[in-house]
């Protein structure tokens, strides 16, 4: 489920790409208008299958995340740390089965 919500902080918008058990699997960066989050989830469901759009990192305390670019070279969603590369992948997979058919809830302003 992709859940999208308006930050208190800087009213900008924002999602979260949630698996089945509720955990947050890709996060967004801050959009200025609602209408554009909607089109970033749209971008996440259109590239979620495209293996070479995953852009897997290291971070320099070692732990594993990635990032889902669009085609245009944008990134639209971040995961989480991992504390292994095989929980990275884990997370890929996870975002390719959930992102494409995932409901959207609108919990924005």
């Amino acid at each position: 489920m992709f859940e999208l919500f308006q930050s208190e902080k800087n009213d900008k918008f924002y999602f979260n790409l949630k698996a089945k058990n509720g955990q947050v699997i890709l996060s967004s960066q801050g959009y200025e208008s609602k209408s554009g989050a909607n089109n970033g989830i749209n971008s996440v469901k259109e590239n979620a299958g495209d293996d070479s759009k995953y852009e897997r990192k290291t971070a320099s305390n070692g732990k594993f995340h990635f990032n889902l670019k669009a085609g245009n070279g944008q990134i639209i969603g971040s995961s989480q740390m991992y504390s292994s590369e095989a929980g990275m992948e884990n997370g890929i997979e996870s975002v390719k089965n959930n992102a494409p058919e995932a409901e959207t809830e609108d919990n924005a302003e």
